[in-house]
């Protein structure tokens, strides 16, 4: 979809607020209040336009009660064209030129972005488990330490950079999380999280994983450490590429990632990943491969507007943004 597309597809308010109310709530109308499905348009005059009442809670709602756009000021073609400029990005957008694009300011536009991946790290909690060959890495993310010039992070796993624990299907699905370090009392739950217990584990030399494969159908490694990145089919290359488009984001787009929203911009790539699908095959070397395209947008937003009602996010007293306490979901 291009920009005269999305125009066609998304004229007015009035459209934009339909096709979310088509999306949000495929099946009829649900309270976002209470979950009931009785409810009646409000056509009073003056009323807004949109505005429902539940039957059950004598609530009144919105398409957009309970989500990231909970009392929005912006135009809803606003949201969607900032989705669409950041489902479209190969490795995510910056707030700045997010901001020109939607026709906002800088801080309006790194809420909006973040808020969209409030909703996108929620559609992550609701996936099912990886299952098949299952590779494990980690990725540590970060950059040289600012205002200090004699002050180096160590390489590999003894730096202060943050982890980020990687489990990739070689079915073109893939989880990360967050986490303290790589030992196990941090790695072993998001394991038994994100993989079933009948996966074939792959994964480099690092000996947490071998301890935590005990509960699972096999593991097999390679040894990075002496150049081995592939032994036939063991490698764990497709959790690598993964980190090398999470690692570009950082460098080319947003150049800083704080500890504190670090979730949700993982959340991000792992959403334009899953959101692929197989193009076409092709041999190099005997070994067969797999490119991966991006689903069309009206897809990419199907899926995410799924899981909308339920996440919050809201701006802080202070100038940030913090996440509600959780509200119902559908």
């Amino acid at each position: 979809m291009n920009m005269k597309e999305f125009s066609t597809q998304f004229p007015d308010e009035e459209a934009c607020r339909e096709y979310l109310e088509l999306m949000i709530w495929p099946s009829g109308r649900i309270c976002p209040h209470c979950g009931r499905l009785k409810s009646w348009s409000i056509s009073a005059e003056g009323r807004r336009y949109g505005l429902y009442e539940c039957a059950a809670c004598g609530k009144q709602f919105t398409v957009t009660t309970k989500t990231p756009l909970h009392s929005t000021k912006l135009p809803l073609r606003t949201w969607l064209m900032a989705m669409y400029f950041m489902l479209n990005s190969s490795k995510g957008i910056s707030s700045v030129f997010l901001a020109k694009w939607i026709g906002t300011s800088q801080k309006t536009a790194w809420k909006v972005g973040h808020a969209v991946r409030a909703i996108m790290a929620s559609q992550a909690d609701g996936m099912p488990r990886l299952a098949g060959t299952v590779e494990l890495d980690e990725k540590y993310l970060g950059g040289k330490p600012r205002y200090q010039k004699d002050v180096k992070h160590k390489r590999g796993r003894g730096t202060a950079k943050s982890c980020v624990f990687v489990a990739a299907s070689r079915d073109g699905h893939v989880r990360a999380h967050v986490v303290e370090n790589d030992s196990y009392s941090e790695l072993a739950p998001q394991v038994n999280r994100f993989v079933d217990t009948k996966a074939d584990l792959m994964s480099d030399q690092l000996q947490v994983y071998r301890k935590i494969s005990e509960d699972y159908a096999s593991h097999a490694s390679v040894n990075h450490g002496t150049k081995e990145f592939v032994n036939g089919t063991v490698h764990n290359n497709t959790a690598e590429s993964f980190n090398a488009i999470l690692e570009r984001a950082k460098q080319g787009v947003f150049h800083a990632l704080s500890r504190r929203h670090l979730q949700r911009y993982v959340s991000e790539v792992v959403f334009r990943w899953n959101h692929r699908e197989p193009a076409r095959e092709i041999s190099k070397n005997g070994i067969k491969k797999i490119i991966y395209k991006a689903k069309p947008i009206l897809e990419q937003l199907r899926s995410l507007l799924r899981y909308a009602v339920g996440t919050q996010l809201r701006r802080s007293f202070v100038g940030g943004i913090f996440i509600p306490r959780p509200a119902f979901r559908l």
